[in-house]
């Protein structure tokens, strides 16, 4: 790698930090300056500037560990080492190098080179003394608890977001594929109970037509009875179109539009504009039917449009079927906001005899009217009226006007459109974007994590269950370390003040002029780090060019309060030329 791509690449690192939110930016800065604080106390008393370098190096460290882990990992195990103040910043190191360092083998090698140079360099301090054999145990403890825990908690905590989240991405991934099936299932069954209607109502309707276009011929008919008839047929090929539209809605999610291929077609009409012909297709000499219109006309999208038409079509067919002979009114009011469709019908007259009849009815007629208002995001009301009737309203939102895209003209100027119940794109035949084609308006969720998932996030555990077993882990881990580090100190200073002490009884079987080796092999051999506890300030004067060594009684003298016995045992020319015993702070 050149100097160029190499410089490009800390560019590109350390422009990372402008996309952190303002609480990682505050919690970083915090962070960096205790870390300074904390790496200065190793030169208190020994000048500011010293404190300042060593708080600056401490900041810079921890501002860059994100960026560079590998080489801030290095320097700041090789610092630490030397300058044991350095052991907090290793700790936030060591947690970010161990999550970002990715490669086993990699982050293998450079956590052991920081071990290398961190217990390299603390054994030459030699702190209290310690052999080198000692300062190594040390030195390992505090490497683990300070390198090793915090950079295996951070990798196994980073390692399982990423495994989490490719489950997650993979179940997301299964809840679409099945997503998939059950739309293709959805729409394999349409296709089938399309074709079944096409094949059984399709050739009922056509006979129907046919049979009553033959008998409006008949000759021996009357001009009311020819009337009758002529409605009969003219419903039955209307019913022919819509059964069409119905099926190629089924089919493919799209009205079947082969009609506008033939030579004389039927024109479509289902919506607002062919409401009038629906009244007037409904009026009869028995049935009186009043067609309304207030306000100025507004353009609807296609499935309110349709949802208009069916409104009044249910409602006209239901009060001629439960109300036969009473007033029927239908009033379109085009208000601000909505379009408003109320179809009410009188009380049935008395000379009519209603409510001698039976009525067949399927039920389903206003619940359906009810979901298709909703679908298109309005709302339709029944109820009774004062009088006696019985009344049916349609709240129905505007749609984009005549020359304009649609949705985004339509939450451009709102002010102009009106409000809407919800988006009026969310068209119930699969109009608005994302739609699975051919499904009929089936939406699946493509963003984000499904609710379905919900189950997943239950079997792999909750975030702060996470957390509880990670912090527990960790204390466990700090606790276990603790009482090891605890149990080496206590057997080290017994066996450092084993090397400290002497019986009375050997002091006093040791005579002056007995050779020096004689004397060392009744002492307690090697030199403990603890020697530096006795207070010299106390001690008898040094024979000219003797060499001494002072041990502690292991039996306290009485009424000495907290001093204790000391023997010191002075060598010169091989023999032991003096031996005192006096009392030490």
């Amino acid at each position: 790698m050149d100097v160029k791509t190499k410089a490009r690449e800390v560019r590109k690192q350390l422009s990372a930090a402008h996309l952190w939110s303002r609480r990682q930016i505050v919690g970083e800065t915090v962070l960096a300056l205790v870390l300074g604080l904390v790496g200065s106390v190793s030169f208190i008393g020994e000048g500011v500037p010293l404190m300042i370098a060593a708080a600056v190096t401490a900041i810079v460290l921890s501002l860059l560990r994100r960026s560079f882990p590998a080489t801030v990992l290095v320097l700041t195990g090789a610092i630490a080492g030397a300058l044991g103040s350095f052991g907090l910043v290793l700790i936030a190191v060591s947690w970010s190098a161990g999550a970002r360092i990715e490669a086993p083998r990699r982050a293998l090698a450079l956590f052991g080179t920081t071990y290398v140079l961190y217990a390299g360099l603390a054994v030459r301090q030699e702190p209290l003394g310690l052999a080198t054999a000692q300062t190594l145990v040390f030195t390992t403890l505090a490497f683990v608890t300070t390198t090793v825990v915090p950079g295996l908690t951070s990798r196994y905590r980073a390692q399982r977001r990423r495994l989490v989240h490719a489950l997650h991405e993979h179940n997301a991934q299964l809840l679409r594929e099945r997503e998939i099936i059950a739309s293709h299932a959805r729409l394999r069954e349409r296709q089938r109970i399309a074709q079944d209607m096409h094949d059984s109502l399709g050739h009922q309707l056509a006979l129907i037509a046919v049979h009553t276009g033959a008998l409006e011929v008949d000759r021996d008919l009357t001009d009311g009875q020819r009337e009758v008839v002529g409605v009969l047929r003219e419903a039955s090929v209307a019913a022919m179109h819509e059964l069409r539209e119905a099926v190629g809605i089924l089919h493919d999610g799209t009205p079947d539009r082969a009609r506008e291929h033939e030579a004389d077609p039927e024109p479509a009409a289902r919506g607002v504009a062919g409401i009038a012909d629906l009244v007037a297709a409904s009026r009869s000499p028995r049935s009186v039917v009043e067609l309304r219109l207030t306000g100025d006309a507004r353009p609807l999208t296609p499935a309110a449009d349709h949802a208009a038409y069916r409104i009044v079509q249910e409602a006209l067919t239901n009060a001629l079927k439960h109300a036969p002979g009473a007033s029927i009114a239908v009033e379109l009011r085009y208000e601000p906001d909505s379009l408003v469709v109320e179809v009410a019908n009188g009380p049935i007259p008395v000379t009519t005899g209603g409510g001698r009849h039976t009525v067949v009815s399927g039920g389903q007629g206003l619940t359906g009217l009810q979901e298709r208002a909703r679908l298109v995001g309005g709302m339709v009301h029944t109820g009774s009226t004062a009088e006696g009737g019985f009344r049916v309203a349609g709240v129905l939102p505007y749609g984009p006007p005549a020359g304009t895209p649609g949705g985004d003209q339509r939450r451009a100027d709102p002010e102009r459109q009106g409000t809407t119940f919800v988006d009026g794109a969310d068209d119930f035949r699969g109009q608005s974007e994302g739609v699975v084609p051919g499904d009929g308006g089936a939406d699946i969720d493509w963003s984000g994590a499904p609710d379905r998932q919900k189950e997943f996030d239950i079997a792999m555990g909750r975030k702060r269950k996470g957390l509880v077993i990670g912090c527990s882990a960790a204390v466990v881990t700090f606790l276990v370390l603790g009482v090891l580090a605890v149990v080496l100190v206590v057997n080290l200073v017994e066996k450092e003040s084993d090397k400290l002490m002497i019986e009375p009884s050997v002091y006093n079987s040791v005579k002056v002029g007995d050779t020096e080796t004689a004397v060392r092999d009744r002492l307690p051999h090697g030199k403990s780090f603890l020697a530096g506890v006795i207070d010299d300030d106390q001690r008898p004067a040094v024979p000219r060019g003797a060499t001494c060594a002072t041990y502690l009684s292991t039996e306290e003298w009485p009424n000495e309060g907290d001093k204790m016995p000391a023997y010191r045992f002075c060598f010169k020319d091989g023999k032991l030329i003096e031996k005192k015993a006096y009392l030490v702070k």
